[in-house]
């Protein structure tokens, strides 16, 4: 008798049409409420400093033109007394990827606190919720006024909210455009209609893009469309900071009555009031462990230690602490990836700087002309050399040429020429030599530029000169 192996169908079974997964779940807005405590004003005061780098910055005056302006129609970029050039683009390269390891390494550190005190989406986005607390008021009065019918006090606060977004939405629009177009004069040109169109353009796409993300987007762009919340988990091990809920402190949860002992009713420090959840700018729960949507911001530390204190409960049942620490293990503030990240950072930094000090004030290429070369009217074999040099200080300059490399190599036409602060000059040479003189048809040569005020200050550029073949 052969033996059968039983088989079972585990094929799902279909499930009834009421109990149908939707896979889109319309948006329900937040509501969040009024809190204070330390992270709030750490927040504030980071987010006022921010503030005034971004709007301040761009009207500073540096030798007579804007501190910080990217010139782009003359490819000159001024950032206080430097001008960089597109051939100095390296330089952005190694700043964006010392700021990549510099978010890292906080990051692995103390995890999303980038998001939660720094990041453009969630500073202006706090200004925005700012701008609809004073103006339809606190979370359960902007509840009831977007329940009740339209009328004149609803239509007034909503107007008087749209447009303080549309202001400020403005105002970041002016500015950003302001870093690549002189602020004061785009300012003038605005409102007197005499601006480009394309500054119309920008300036309008900026300010809706201000007003639609941080005034209707909101959480929406932290947990959809920023990359850096997909990948951040990546980067936390069981010792970064993380805000949490602590369960061993909190649990079981429950509310409080007079003259009950609640820890011999086996209740823990929470009494569920959901404050945690109500100031919270992403909607979740933080008791229900750490969450992709959590920006780290601590909103629901200081609503929680608000409660604590006026229950007389000790504060911490949520905090910043660790997995680690969660779990009774201890806190490992030093690890192999921090090491890690810190030496690649300051490694890179101090690459950065060096670069950016010891980064050449003058640029200078030669190009050799199309035709190889001339007998002039001595005799002489003659090449002829077009020289660009680029003055990327902050003033003028006289600079020096010769050429060397040939015995008997002689440079036609002005030696000493006068460049101005940003300019970049191009003018033809000639270099000539007599025919018996030349060893080979292709011979290296070198161009030299000194800097007469400075003469120890030197740049060469080499070439080819090319003459008859020699027999």
């Amino acid at each position: 008798m052969s033996k059968l192996i039983p088989v079972q169908d585990v094929t799902p079974q279909a499930k009834p049409a009421d109990n149908s997964v939707d896979l889109y779940a319309s948006r329900e807005k937040i509501y969040t409420r009024a809190f204070t405590g330390f992270f709030r004003n750490l927040r504030r005061f980071g987010g006022a400093a921010l503030f005034l780098i971004y709007f301040g910055t761009v009207w500073l005056s540096w030798s007579g033109r804007q501190a910080v302006w990217w010139n782009l129609p003359e490819r000159k970029f001024f950032v206080f007394g430097a001008t960089f050039w597109p051939q100095d683009f390296i330089l952005l390269s190694g700043i964006l990827i010392v700021s990549a390891f510099g978010l890292f390494f906080i990051t692995v550190f103390a995890g999303r606190v980038w998001c939660g005190y720094t990041c453009p989406q969630s500073v202006w986005t706090w200004i925005f919720m700012w701008c609809e607390k004073i103006t339809e008021g606190d979370r359960n009065q902007r509840m009831k006024l977007d329940k009740a019918p339209m009328s004149a006090n609803k239509f007034t606060r909503k107007l008087a909210k749209h447009s303080l977004w549309i202001l400020i939405g403005f105002l970041t629009g002016l500015t950003f455009v302001g870093y690549f177009s002189p602020i004061r004069e785009l300012l003038s040109e605005l409102f007197t209609g005499q601006a480009d169109g394309w500054a119309y353009f920008w300036v309008g796409f900026f300010t809706l893009a201000t007003y639609g993300n941080a005034g209707w987007l909101r959480e929406q762009v932290c947990i959809y469309m920023c990359p850096y919340a997909r990948f951040q988990s990546v980067m936390f091990d069981k010792d970064t900071l993380i805000v949490s809920y602590d369960p061993r402190k909190g649990e079981h949860r429950g509310p409080r009555k007079k003259g009950i002992d609640y820890k011999a009713a086996g209740l823990g420090d929470c009494i569920d009031c959901t404050m945690c959840v109500q100031v919270c700018p992403t909607g979740i729960d933080i008791r229900d462990g750490l969450q992709i949507e959590c920006i780290g911001c601590a909103a629901c530390i200081d609503a929680c230690d608000s409660i604590m204190d006026k229950m007389n409960y000790p504060r911490g049942l949520i905090s910043y602490t660790t997995e680690h620490n969660l779990s009774g293990q201890k806190t490992h503030l030093l690890r192999p990836r921090l090491i890690g990240y810190a030496l690649a950072l300051l490694a890179m930094i101090s690459v950065l700087v060096g670069a950016i000090v010891m980064r050449p004030l003058v640029g200078f290429d030669v190009s050799k002309d199309r035709v190889l070369f001339r007998e002039n009217a001595e005799g002489r074999i003659e090449n002829v050399y077009s020289l660009k040099i680029m003055n990327k200080d902050q003033r003028d300059h006289t600079y020096l040429i010769d050429a060397k490399g040939l015995d008997d190599i002689q440079l036609e036409g002005k030696r000493e020429l006068k460049v101005a602060a940003g300019e970049i000059l191009s003018l033809p040479v000639e270099l000539s030599i007599a025919p018996e003189k030349l060893p080979s048809s292709t011979n290296e040569v070198t161009f030299t530029l000194h800097d007469a005020d400075n003469p120890g200050s030197q740049v060469e550029a080499k070439s080819r000169f090319i003459g008859p073949r020699v027999r």
